[in-house]
């Protein structure tokens, strides 16, 4: 056990956010927390870490836990560089080794069987244990691959002070995993992440040995990563067994029993009520209605269940469908600040087609969104009758100035205000929300606003750069399937796997300079890939086989060095034989040593330790031969 929540309830400003929470988390375990925007998500994480203290009830944690925690906002900061910041992640495992090598050379120059020797090899086998257990003699290399992982190979001397704060982050969550503490606590990690990094990321939390405690929007990283899902829900906190897809059936059932078990209690407590009403005054009844009256006081009411607030409901229609083609690329080259992104690009997209733009951050993918939403080039053409309509993800073309009424009033004039607040009520802005100024406005009620706003220009050519961000997993789905029943041509960027297999049925994918065009799914271009990445890399492994066979081919040429490899062959069984050999006399000398009635005798003492230097003497010199023989 690490952490228990036992009756926890906490409110903000006399408003409950959790109530009677109650719940465990084991070591080794990988919990997704999931819920509305507002239920609590955070507000839990802080609790579990002690930043926030409950108002009642209590949270309990494991003597010594150490715990590390990754806000959604605010990263690593610091003057260093991104390899020495990383390397201070793992001092305390180089400081052992160092330890380690230095207690080795004190053993050495201590006396045999002395105070000082004993307490050295207590000191010596207690580090080893140490270092065994946190592996670190592989302090370094971990230290590589998480860099590598995340996205800063190529970036160990830049200084983090110079870096964005989505590249903050990124470096914040890598020093957390280096760390190794034994509780991860992830505020929406998947955020500032990229496909190729998210999947790096899932396959290393497989490993983790800590427990993690993860909340995220990204379903098909809680499908991969958890194995039981927290979700805050009015206040209440479930538990479910299994990943995002299993909750989402097990919730199911569990509103279903809920409802079904109230409704039956209250059909109960109506015909009981009846009875009641109808037999107390009844002198020959009045006895059975009051046994009536009884069990409907002793009955424990159960609590009406939680209906949710509906989620959002987009809609996306327009006038008039494109020509055939929607849009065309030939030829294109695409720069940014005249660094190349990548050129030679040329695909036609029909009509109708759900296009995702995949690639690495910084590959282009939004650059050549904003290119195609200009109103394209000589080299990305768009089709007769094309009209799009663009979602930023920055926002950007929504006027922090305005309310929420009038951001999207003074673009359609003709409407009545009845029709305005109709359509911002439906994508999920209610009364409450329209005099609020656009800058006052969450990340989430701002999304909802600017896809609002998409809706109204009526493009039969949607252009969206990552929509999912922000929205809570209620407001991904129904975006979803709104995007699912539009009937015009959709491109789209997102990081969102699951919203991209959802809806993608072509990919455009930016890597090495290229932009690469299938007209399949998600999956079938993954598995497409990666079968020609194996196909590669075995063709690579059979050349290097074929050059290797040669050079051996080569090199037994001559009966001189045929006979001298046989020689070397012999020799090496030899010296295996005699290191055998000799590490077993030193087993029997060492447990000589250690019996009382040897070590009585000095003059034996120092023909035994006189005999073990020499075994490892030449020891040395057989190792010495043998690696030059290999």
């Amino acid at each position: 056990m690490l952490v228990t929540f036992d009756s926890v309830n906490y409110s903000y400003v006399g408003d409950p956010v959790l109530k009677e929470v109650a719940f465990t988390v084991n070591e080794g375990e990988r919990v997704g927390i999931v819920g509305e925007n507002g239920a609590g998500k955070t507000t839990l994480l802080k609790l579990v870490c002690g930043e926030l203290q409950p108002e009642s009830g209590s949270v309990q944690r494991k003597n010594g836990v150490s715990v590390g925690f990754l806000r959604q906002t605010g990263g690593l900061e610091s003057d260093g560089t991104v390899y020495s910041e990383m390397l201070l992640a793992v001092k305390p495992q180089l400081d052992a080794v160092a330890r380690l090598s230095e207690l080795s050379a004190r053993l050495s120059a201590a006396e045999y069987g002395g105070a000082e020797y004993v307490r050295l090899s207590s000191a010596y086998e207690s580090l080893e244990r140490y270092i065994a257990a946190h592996d670190c003699y592989n302090a370094e290399l971990r230290v590589k691959t998480v860099l590598g992982g995340m996205g800063f190979g190529g970036l160990y001397g830049q200084k983090i002070s110079t870096m964005s704060g989505g590249e903050k982050t990124r470096l914040k969550l890598a020093r957390l995993l280096l760390e190794q503490p034994d509780l991860l606590l992830l505020d929406e990690p998947t955020n500032h992440l990229d496909i190729k990094t998210l999947f790096w990321l899932e396959d290393y939390l497989a490993s983790f040995r800590g427990a993690v405690m993860v909340v995220s929007h990204d379903r098909y990283f809680l499908d991969r990563v958890a194995s039981r899902i927290l979700e805050t829900e009015n206040g209440r906190v479930y538990s479910y067994r299994g990943n995002y897809t299993k909750y989402k059936a097990l919730k199911a059932e569990r509103v279903a029993l809920e409802r079904r078990e109230y409704e039956k209690q209250q059909e109960e407590r109506a015909r009981l009520k009846d009875y009641v009403d109808r037999n107390i005054v009844r002198a020959t009844t009045a006895k059975s209605a009051l046994s009536r009256v009884n069990r409907l006081e002793r009955m424990e009411v159960l609590e009406r269940p939680f209906v949710p607030p509906a989620p959002p409901r987009f809609r996306f229609s327009f006038p008039v469908n494109t020509g055939e083609f929607a849009l065309e690329v030939r030829d294109l080259a695409l720069s940014v600040g005249g660094k190349p992104l990548f050129s030679g690009a040329g695909f036609k997209l029909k009509r109708g087609r759900k296009l995702a733009v995949t690639g690495e951050n910084g590959t282009g993918k939004s650059t050549f969104l904003k290119l195609i939403a200009s109103g394209g080039n000589a080299g990305c053409i768009l089709g007769r009758f094309a009209r799009v309509a663009y979602y930023d993800q920055e926002n950007a073309n929504l006027n922090c100035g305005n309310t929420v009424l009038s951001e999207l009033w003074e673009r359609h004039v003709a409407s009545s205000q009845t029709d305005v607040r109709a359509r911002l009520a439906r994508c999920g802005l209610g009364a409450d929300d329209m005099d609020k100024t656009v800058g006052e406005l969450s990340g989430g009620e701002r999304a909802k606003l600017a896809l609002c706003v998409l809706e109204a220009e009526e493009g039969n050519v949607l252009l969206l750069d990552e929509p999912t961000n922000h929205l809570d997993l209620p407001a991904r789905e129904s975006l979803e399937r709104a995007l699912k029943e539009f009937e015009g041509t959709l491109i789209f960027v997102s990081h969102d796997r699951y919203f991209i297999t959802a809806l993608a049925d072509c990919i455009a994918e930016i890597e090495d300079g290229v932009l690469n065009f299938a007209e399949c799914g998600y999956e079938d271009y993954r598995s497409a890939k990666a079968r020609r990445a194996a196909e590669k890399r075995a063709a690579e492994e059979e050349a290097a086989r074929r050059v290797h066979a040669a050079a051996v081919s080569e090199s037994y040429r001559s009966k001189k060095e045929r006979a001298a490899e046989v020689a070397a062959r012999e020799r090496i069984k030899r010296i295996e034989a005699e290191i055998s050999e000799s590490e077993r006399r030193e087993e029997e000398i060492s447990a000589l040593l250690a019996d009382p009635a040897e070590t009585a005798d000095y003059r034996r003492v120092e023909q035994l330790c006189a005999e073990l230097d020499g075994l490892k003497k030449r020891q040395e010199e057989l190792y010495l031969e043998y690696e030059k023989l290999l």
